[in-house]
């Protein structure tokens, strides 16, 4: 095979798995859009800070140090200990459980069946606090992520490519990042497990009833605050693994919290309220935005990757504005 045709499929290859990394993201916002109508602006801000908090306790970080230091002129900063991963990542899904009760309590329950826009400007608002409260909680220098995971280009592949091509064709094996195949396996995980909660437990199928019609819901016993303290933990959670993989890949920082913009085309091409259209849509957006860069990008300057997924993304809304698995709008008059 020609060495252009293998660098043609490595190219394909990491833009399937970078295509996993935002569906990811796009998860959480399926997730409380399908459950409750709610656009969740602050997704992005949710995997920040659950990294954050993630990396906090790994390292033994005392809450709000700065905060202490400043007020009582002390010099803490840790706890002169480090907790291991397994325990920091129960304690990280702790607080995201935290947080979904005090999103109900505090903000959810006294904006039940108001118009869609007042919950949203409700999550901007809630993104921006959520930003400012991890800063002060936990810092905002940048911090590394180690969960333990194998990273870097995977030898055996490289390897077992590199003889594919001619010798004398410069070509010396596909690159594909260790980090990347693991986060594949954790997606496809995800989208089983939470598509069979949503089809064949109680909880899913309440869950479902909520998002159909709040008030057919509460007429017959389910709670509305609950299912949506059920939706945002679970929500909080896929924010957990989705920022970890994203830290683990390039530090927790707070430019992490942008990704949520990158989930935003994958949510139109896959749909608002099908959590494998999440999947589907992130591999169409990684593969096109990679392949596109390849192909065009050097004839127009480079830097497509920043604008070739809104493109795609509007010539989606032109034709098919509910997605590919989005469900159709009827209205009848």
């Amino acid at each position: 095979m020609s060495a252009e045709f293998l660098y043609t499929i490595e190219v394909i290859l990491n833009g399937l798995l970078t295509g996993v990394m935002y569906s990811l993201v796009a998860l959480g916002f399926v997730l409380i859009f399908k459950a409750s109508g709610i656009f969740n602006y602050s997704q992005g801000v949710m995997a920040l800070f659950a990294a954050l908090t993630l990396v906090g306790f790994q390292d033994g970080q005392v809450p709000f140090a700065e905060l202490i230091n400043a007020v009582l002129g002390t010099e803490i900063h840790g706890f002169g200990w480090e907790m291991p991963t397994i325990l920091a990542i129960l304690c990280a899904l702790a607080v995201m459980l935290l947080f979904a009760i005090l999103v109900e309590r505090i903000i959810l329950k006294h904006l039940v069946n108001q118009e869609p826009i007042i919950l949203f400007m409700a999550t901007i608002g809630l993104a921006y606090f959520l930003e400012g409260f991890g800063d002060l909680m936990w810092g905002s220098d940048i911090k590394a992520l180690d969960l333990g995971l194998p990273q870097g280009g995977s030898f055996w592949i490289e390897d077992m490519t590199v003889s594919w091509a001619a010798e004398d064709s410069g070509f010396y094996g596909m690159y594909i990042d260790k980090l990347d195949l693991i986060a594949a396996g954790v997606a496809v995980a995800l989208v089983v497990a939470l598509t069979a909660f949503s089809q064949y437990t109680r909880i899913g199928r309440a869950l479902r009833a909520v998002a159909d019609d709040h008030q057919a819901a509460l007429s017959v016993g389910i709670s509305l605050r609950f299912i949506w303290v059920v939706t945002w933990a679970i929500a909080g959670f896929v924010a957990l693994v989705a920022g970890s993989m994203w830290g683990a890949k390039s530090g927790v920082q707070f430019s992490l919290s942008l990704i949520a913009l990158k989930a935003l085309p994958v949510l139109m091409l896959g749909g608002f309220t099908s959590i494998p259209g999440a999947i589907v849509g992130g591999l169409i957006i990684g593969v096109g935005e990679k392949l596109f860069e390849f192909a065009i990008g050097p004839m127009v300057g480079g830097a497509t990757e920043n604008w070739f997924a809104y493109v795609l993304a509007l010539i989606f809304l032109v034709f098919r504005p509910q997605g590919l698995f989005g469900d159709k709008i009827i209205e009848r008059v």
